[in-house]
């Protein structure tokens, strides 16, 4: 199964409002492998890593985000996938 991994940004009403915890729920979910730290610029940014389809859905995700969320902007991109990379991390 092929692998792919993202990098991404999620800006709008993204922290305090429980928004890594439902991300970690959400990879967890799909399947999807990677961590999702807050930023310094009010933003939520992380890695995750999976099949095409699960990132797809990941990343439609991120875009609806928790209730209590509000999320303006997803920014992603490719990275190079990791080797060993076991569960989907807070930080």
């Amino acid at each position: 199964m092929a692998s792919k991994r993202i990098q991404y940004k999620v800006e709008g009403e993204v922290q305090g409002v429980n928004f890594r915890s439902f991300t970690q729920k959400q990879a967890k979910s799909i399947g999807v492998t990677g961590f999702v730290a807050n930023a310094s610029d009010g933003s939520v940014q992380g890695e995750a890593q999976g099949s095409e389809d699960a990132i797809k859905q990941f990343v439609q995700r991120l875009h609806k985000g928790p209730s209590s969320a509000s999320v303006s902007k997803v920014d992603q991109s490719d990275v190079s996938t990791k080797t060993g990379e076991s569960g989907f991390n807070v930080q």
